[in-house]
């Protein structure tokens, strides 16, 4: 019997996808491990491979299709000995079914229903559960408040809702006008495209398409300022040490061809400081906090389209000389989109280094599940009282810590700021 090619999840949250180049055609043979197509997702273009053997019979979507569904058929596969008149045969009984079942008032078929919208908490926050849950709660009349979600970020999956006993639904709730109005307000994406667009009628615009990245990247920043109570801590450091430090170092290594920068000392002292407040090496899951022992720091990293944050893991045990060398090849790998899944995902930390374009200071939104985020400034010279009293120069940066407040009181925010700022201003003592 013909097999259906599925559209595959590359990752843990992926729902859909791009299908950017089949890289075969109908009437190709291909063996398991043979690569099909190229599949782009919010934050890479990864080889979908084969898993069965035998001939492409049909393509099903064509190349450059986006916002294809995960286990969606992309293709059909043909066995030994069968031909294009078995997918026919095969799929002529699924079609009856839909004839039969529809009735002559209902011309819209079952499968064309939209999932139901997003629904919210009783005290107004957002039910994160996937298209496929929803539609499914809906159709077993589960109320998705009830049920904890297993997915990332607490979200309520299909195996959530199929685990739920449809007798152990909570009753449907009347909910006045008054009491719905923050849940409203709580999910409220501003004014439509179209009433944006009027708004502009007759001034020169061009209309950018949004892509998959830069959807995810305004879905995720959303949710994270709806949803994360977000303080920020902040210090200044005096680099002259670490750059004098720093100098020295890269004259020793040029034979190496290695050439260390000032955010490589910043990982590794992040990394650090996390192993000596191990209370603030943690993450927000949902109905728990998860302490982790390594060093796992996220780096944000700008590309064309948007930005990715790769991670270094177990930086606390690796060498500066290490971590930039990882650091370039990820920032690399990030740059050209061909970074894997686990390569991005997950940490617990991360560093946003905007001091290289001239900024000064800011405040960076915390990438869930982390529970906090460095904002690092540009070190410029200033003056500075010393221990004496006397005025001197000194090279300064700025930086500020967005701490989740969920998962880091604020006592144990300063003390992981300092440590941090300790690191920086004895760079030496990072390599006891």
């Amino acid at each position: 019997m013909p097999i259906e090619i599925l559209m595959p999840a590359l990752s843990p949250t992926m729902e859909e996808g791009t299908l950017a180049k089949w890289l075969v055609k109908e009437g190709d043979t291909v063996s398991s491990g043979d690569l099909l197509a190229e599949i782009e997702t919010d934050k890479a273009t990864m080889e979908f491979e084969a898993v069965d053997e035998g001939v492409i019979g049909k393509i099903l979507v064509a190349e450059g299709s986006e916002g294809v569904k995960v286990n969606t058929a992309i293709a059909v596969l043909l066995e030994d000995g069968e031909s294009a008149d078995d997918i026919r045969t095969a799929s002529a009984p699924a079609a009856a079914p839909k004839a039969t079942e529809a009735a002559p008032s209902a011309p819209v078929a079952e499968t064309a229903t939209p999932a139901p919208a997003a629904p919210a908490a009783a005290d107004g926050s957002r039910i994160f559960a996937s298209p496929l849950a929803r539609r499914i709660a809906a159709s077993k009349g589960i109320d998705l408040a009830a049920l904890t979600g297993s997915g990332p970020h607490g979200r309520i999956v299909k195996a959530d809702v199929e685990a739920a006993q449809p007798g152990a639904a909570a009753p449907a709730k009347t909910v006045s006008a008054a009491a719905a109005a923050p849940a409203v307000a709580a999910v409220a994406s501003g004014p439509s495209s179209d009433v944006i667009a009027k708004m502009y009628e007759g001034r020169e615009y061009e209309e950018i398409a949004l892509n998959g990245m830069r959807k995810t990247i305004a879905a995720r920043l959303t949710e994270a300022k709806q949803t994360v109570p977000h303080f920020y801590l902040r210090r200044d450091i005096k680099l002259d040490a670490l750059l004098e430090f720093r100098g020295t170092l890269n004259k020793q290594l040029e034979a190496r061809n290695v050439k260390l920068s000032v955010n490589d000392f910043i990982i590794k002292a992040c990394a650090l400081a996390l192993q000596s407040v191990p209370d603030a090496n943690a993450v927000w899951a949902g109905d728990k906090v998860l302490k982790l022992k390594p060093s796992d720091v996220a780096v944000a990293v700008a590309i064309e389209g948007g930005l990715f944050t790769p991670v270094l893991q177990d930086a606390e045990m690796k060498s500066l000389s290490a971590l930039s060398a990882q650091m370039k090849d990820l920032a690399g790998r990030a740059r050209d989109r061909k970074l894997a899944p686990h390569e991005y995902q997950g940490g617990s930390f991360a560093i946003s280094n905007l001091g290289m374009f001239g900024i000064d200071n800011f405040d960076a939104v915390i990438n869930p599940p982390h529970g906090a985020i460095l904002a690092v400034g540009a070190g410029k010279k200033q003056p500075v009282v010393g221990p004496d009293g006397d005025l001197a120069v000194a090279t300064v940066m700025s930086v500020t810590l967005s701490v989740d407040h969920r998962v880091i009181d604020g006592a144990l925010g300063a003390e992981l700021l300092n440590a941090i700022v300790e690191n920086l201003e004895n760079p030496v003592a990072m390599l006891a």
